[in-house]
């Protein structure tokens, strides 16, 4: 017992002497890490304050160069507005000085204005006095006068009077009748001058028109794919538009062939898509065809548009627009009418403005006034007739509509601007190359061709082809049987042949197609 009192004593005096031991050493260790933090938190204000005078010193060194660079700015200001105060006290010295001598001029002025005006009235003075003495001369001579003569004053003047009036009258015949002569010779000369001025002032060109169009291809091979198996896609694009297509032994090019420059364009641009396209058959043709059609309706618009605004010319009935538009597919004579109609406008505002008409009225009527050969209103109307219905249909001006309409004196002028339009119009057509006879006439033969055609019932759409020597007729299935198109075509001949003078012969074509559609829903 005592043995296990003597080992837990000495346990206990062991365990309190490593307590000590274990305490003395991590009060050391704790107050040797106390000395480091403060020695650290030291050298960190140390270096926190190195950083804030680095900062301050930069900060004091960028406002000092501030300062000195608003200084400089100020300085560079004051001079240029002492330099700008020295001007103006130049400038206004030297405005005094010239006053002053303006004064100096004006006070001298004024000075021998007086001595003028002194000497005006002693003239004065001593003309009234010999104005006197005048006037008794004179009283005293027409005294004498009289008593030799045995007339009164009263009774000479009238003698005088009436003898003066009757050489007033011989004389003013005279001048009146020199005056008529020189005017109308000057009138001449003048009309003369206005022309010749108004057909230097505006550029024209020589027409050219044909009744083709070439349509060129990278190869041959395409040539093949237009055609068709049998021929199938050839025929139906020019079923779809009316142009005969010539594919012959020409190195990469095909021929279209129509005497109307529209169904040529349609026909050319439908051959490019679909040469571009790849896809070549009656089905797609129609589809390009239709497309192409559309395309050119709208680019009609556009081009009557653009033409408006290069002429000056506003406010135009949309209608009317298109027909200006259409007029770039249509040919007077040879010549182009819409470059025919541009060039009389700017005629007739040149001699308008010369004459002191209304330039703007006659620009629009002469790029009206052939208006009525592009449409499709009423054919067996003359084009002026037609064109004049046209502008009063759209609400022209009354001047306008008779300008139209007389200007090949199909309507009596009854406005000044009319004539205008008529010369100008003239001016136009009759520059040499400007017009063929010849190819007019040759247009309306296809024209009547075609106009015949469609008289008849059942009859869809007309083409005249081959130059004129070939007459395309297509029908409706459901108007016209097999047996029909026989007596149809037979009839078409002989009409042809009683009512048109042609050379040669015209071989005409009935063509008719039936088609059965539906659809699977």
């Amino acid at each position: 017992m005592e043995t296990v009192i003597i080992i837990l004593c000495c346990v206990a005096g062991a365990a309190g002497a490593t307590f000590f031991i274990t305490k003395s050493i991590m009060g050391g260790r704790i107050k040797s890490h106390e000395v480091e933090l403060q020695a650290k938190e030291k050298q960190m204000l140390e270096e926190i304050n190195q950083k804030a005078e680095i900062v301050k010193e930069k900060k004091i060194l960028e406002t000092k160069q501030n300062f000195l660079r608003l200084k400089s700015e100020h300085e560079a200001d004051v001079t240029k507005r002492n330099a700008n105060i020295i001007a103006n006290e130049t400038r206004i010295k030297q405005k005094e000085q010239s006053i002053s001598k303006k004064l100096e001029e004006l006070q001298r002025k004024e000075t021998e204005i007086d001595e003028l005006k002194e000497r005006l009235g002693k003239q004065s003075e001593s003309m009234a006095l010999r104005k006197e003495e005048v006037d008794k001369l004179h009283k005293q001579q027409v005294n004498q006068l009289e008593k030799i003569a045995g007339l009164t004053g009263e009774d000479a003047k009238t003698q005088l009077i009436e003898s003066l009036k009757d050489e007033a009258k011989s004389k003013a015949k005279g001048y009146i009748k020199d005056i008529i002569d020189e005017a109308k010779m000057t009138a001449t000369k003048e009309a003369r001058k206005i022309v010749m001025q108004t057909v230097q002032r505006v550029a024209t060109e020589q027409a050219i028109e044909n009744c083709i169009s070439v349509f060129n291809i990278e190869n041959d091979e395409i040539k093949g794919r237009i055609i068709g198996r049998e021929g199938r896609n050839i025929r139906a694009l020019e079923a779809a538009t009316g142009v005969e297509i010539i594919v012959d032994d020409t190195p990469e090019a095909i021929i279209l062939s129509a005497f109307d420059p529209v169904r040529r364009e349609i026909a050319r641009l439908a051959l490019h898509r679909l040469v571009s396209d790849g896809r070549i058959h009656p089905a797609r043709i129609e589809e390009v065809v239709e497309k192409t059609r559309k395309q050119i309706e709208e680019e009609l618009v556009e081009i009557g548009e653009r033409t408006c605004i290069d002429l000056g010319v506003h406010g135009l009935h949309p209608e009317l627009v298109r027909l200006v538009g259409k007029m770039r597919y249509r040919s007077s004579y040879g010549q182009n009418l819409l470059q025919h109609s541009r060039e009389v406008a700017n005629f007739c505002a040149i001699m308008a403005s010369e004459l002191g008409m209304n330039a703007k009225m006659a620009k629009r009527a002469g790029l009206l006034h052939d208006i009525g050969k592009v449409s499709d209103e009423d054919p067996e109307l003359p084009h002026a007739l037609l064109g004049a219905k046209l502008a009063e249909k759209f609400k022209e001006h009354p001047s306008i509509v008779n300008a139209i309409g007389a200007h090949h004196d199909e309507m009596e002028m009854t406005d000044p601007i009319s004539p205008v339009i008529q010369v100008c119009d003239a001016i136009s057509g009759a520059r040499p190359g400007a017009r063929r006879e010849v190819f007019e006439s040759y247009i309306k033969r296809l024209k009547d061709l075609e106009t015949i055609a469609l008289s008849y019932d059942g009859v869809q759409k007309t083409y005249a082809i081959q130059a004129g020597r070939e007459l395309r007729v297509i029908v409706e299935s459901e108007k016209v049987s097999d047996t029909d198109a026989d007596t149809l075509a037979y009839d078409i001949s002989s009409k042809i042949q009683t009512e048109m003078t042609y050379p040669g012969q015209i071989k005409v074509t009935v063509i008719r197609e039936k088609r059965a559609i539906s659809f699977a829903k």
